[in-house]
């Protein structure tokens, strides 16, 4: 019973460790949409270069990495424009990031590769 009063005891202990918790929670709910971000953009990348200027199958390429990573995204949200030697494109969305139901942060994610 002392071991639960005194200043080495439960309480500290267990307060830091739910703040650690709730570090790693938050941590964790932000760091999912960047790492999407991220690798939609890297992947992005190559599927325009590979995509060979056809504007439709470089379009339903990105559409098709998108719902594998559940990006909000439409076919229509993604803009190709294929110019002499480089293929553009745009898109952009936003995701919600919602922290227990008392906290919602709006993240917006834009995209604009130029390969």
């Amino acid at each position: 019973m002392n071991v639960l009063r005194n200043e080495k005891g439960f309480i500290k202990v267990a307060f830091i460790l739910a703040i650690l918790a709730l570090c790693i929670y938050v941590g964790i709910q932000l760091g999912k949409p960047y790492y999407r971000y991220s690798v939609f953009k890297s992947d992005g990348t190559e599927i325009a270069r590979v995509g060979l200027g056809d504007v439709k199958r470089t379009q339903t390429m990105l559409f098709d990495k998108a719902k594998e990573l559940k990006l909000p995204l439409e076919e229509d949200d993604i803009l190709v424009v294929v110019t002499d030697k480089r293929v553009l494109v745009k898109t952009s969305w936003s995701e919600t990031v919602d922290f227990f139901g008392i906290y919602q942060k709006e993240l917006n994610f834009s995209i604009d590769i130029e390969a």
